[in-house]
């Protein structure tokens, strides 16, 4: 198959460029300047020059491909604009895909994110509302006046990647968790929090730390995207996470282990989690309980990497000196 890939340097696509590989697609990945180039031909990807704002190129390649992954972020518009010219960039390339693909039946993988089912989106303050794990089968919240924030701009995307199924593309979307661990991961949620506690002193958790969270090996995340391209059915979500969920306190006495620091409860309130948090605090209190059940079954999924808890035991978030 040969496979357009957007993002194809960063943490997910430079793991999903090798998978695909040794896999025996034929890979194109999109390349925005020589640096993002020669990275994406030491992958082992051909290369096409462009960028994600360009429609007509995001549209010319992907009718010139079997199937599309698009894992691209656009942190630059969210930086200049937030969230509202986020949500309006990212449409605008589904619908670009949509009119190259209609009718074709080729396969378009985004990647999404675990926080958007229908009964997630509940913190340690105000719990999910269905009182039950999401799976796959739950949809995006709508993208109505009512939500507001990240949550309703990645949901209003997710739901045209799967609506763009009734176009004839075999869309699906890859829901991602707020940890994807790697001996490579460098810019994510864990290399963050493990900063924050050699500046604090202390290790953070909100509350009494029994809110879950998922996590995912990004090599594992890899493979569903691989999979979801190969044969997964149209208009579909999936669930690249570790099954159940790990309480943060958990996660957070991990890294203090490591670091000879202690894990601390930080009360949550408006007042003491942003003192520690800072950005993260509204992130650090959502549960997010969820299976992966549906993707392990429907797909033959079946993470084989180092679950999160013994990856930090490798030691690679915590080099010496």
């Amino acid at each position: 198959m040969r496979v357009f890939v957007t993002g194809g340097t960063g943490h997910a696509g430079s793991h999903i460029i090798p998978d695909l590989l040794a896999a025996g697609h034929e890979v194109t990945g999109l390349a925005r300047s020589e640096a993002t180039a020669t990275a994406l031909s030491a992958l082992g990807a051909k290369v096409r020059r462009g960028h994600v704002e360009d429609l007509d190129g995001l549209k010319e390649a992907a009718a010139d491909s079997d199937g599309v992954v698009h894992v691209a972020f656009r942190r630059d518009v969210l930086l200049s604009g937030g969230l509202d010219a986020l949500s309006a960039a990212e449409l605008s390339a589904v619908f670009a895909y949509g009119e190259a693909l209609s009718g074709t039946g080729k396969p378009l993988v985004w990647a999404g994110s675990i926080g958007s089912p229908a009964n997630l989106g509940g913190s340690i303050a105000s719990p999910g509302n269905l009182g039950r794990p999401a799976t796959e089968e739950d949809p995006a919240l709508p993208g109505g006046d009512e939500y507001k924030g990240s949550l309703r701009v990645r949901n209003v995307v997710e739901s045209a990647v799967v609506g763009l199924a009734e176009q004839g593309v075999r869309s699906s979307v890859v829901r991602l968790p707020p940890i994807a661990h790697s001996t490579a991961d460098r810019e994510g949620f864990l290399p963050a929090l493990i900063a924050l506690a050699k500046e604090k002193g202390f290790v953070g958790y909100p509350g009494d730390g029994a809110n879950l969270w998922h996590a995912v090996h990004i090599r594992d995340a890899a493979s569903v995207f691989r999979l979801a391209l190969e044969k997964g059915p149209a208009g579909r979500y999936w669930h690249a996470i570790e099954d159940g969920g790990i309480p943060f306190r958990d996660i957070a006495e991990a890294v203090g282990s490591r670091l000879g620091l202690p894990a601390v409860s930080v009360p949550a309130d408006v007042l003491m989690l942003p003192g520690y948090f800072g950005s993260l605090a509204h992130l650090v209190t959502l549960d997010l309980p969820a299976s992966n059940l549906i993707t392990r079954r429907a797909l033959g999924w079946e993470p084989v990497q180092p679950r999160l808890l013994a990856d930090l035991d490798n030691g690679h978030y915590f080099p010496a000196g």
